[in-house]
């Protein structure tokens, strides 16, 4: 099985862009995030447990209606959490199958909540993606078309920047300044030097 390398960062730090340049240099990339909201349209065990914790309403005809879900669990840390032990097990499960069928020398698994959902426990090496505070909020809302409130509101839902990227083995910093594609390309070759 190929080496599996946690890529992780606060929201709105640029994880997923790391994670695009990785693809461009033909490394499989794991994306957790777009697996769970997968999973929570088409998984039968999720959708159950779904409509058992947050109530009929969680599902219209059959797609899960996010803007209802999110306004329980963004404003509850309990709802959030009942939330994330449905759908995190399973993504995690998911990721490992996906894994077992790759043949490059390592993959990346991306996920926002790595060490909060422990999706950390078995991987090779983590990697962080660091932004400032201020570059995050106004990525946030550019994004999700929210204010400010609601991105600060989500970054308080995950562990503080500083504490999640001294768990990384290795940081990107994301700051607009430095150069996103020689820091991906020398952890890339890092990487390769290490796992063969």
């Amino acid at each position: 099985m190929s080496k599996m390398i946690g890529l992780t960062g606060g929201i709105g730090a640029g994880k997923t862009m790391v994670a695009k340049i990785f693809a461009s240099m033909g490394v499989p990339v794991f994306n957790a995030d777009e697996t769970a909201k997968q999973l929570m349209q088409t998984s039968p065990e999720i959708k159950a447990a779904l409509i058992k914790q947050f109530g009929e309403k969680v599902y219209e005809n059959g797609i899960l209606q996010k803007a209802y879900l999110s306004s329980i669990v963004f404003s509850d840390a309990h709802q959030l959490a009942l939330l994330n032990s449905i759908v995190h097990p399973i993504t995690i499960q998911s990721a490992w199958d996906w894994a077992k069928m790759q043949t490059a020398p390592y993959v990346i698994k991306e996920a926002a909540l790595l060490f909060e959902s422990n999706a950390v426990e078995g991987l090779d090496f983590v990697i962080g993606v660091t932004a400032p505070t201020s570059l995050r909020i106004q990525r946030i809302m550019q994004r999700d078309a929210c204010t400010k409130q609601d991105a600060e509101k989500r970054m308080r839902n995950q562990i503080s920047d500083t504490i999640k990227m001294k768990l990384c083995d290795k940081v990107i910093v994301n700051d607009e300044i430095q150069l996103l594609t020689p820091q991906v390309v020398a952890l890339h070759e890092f990487i390769l030097a290490s796992v063969i």
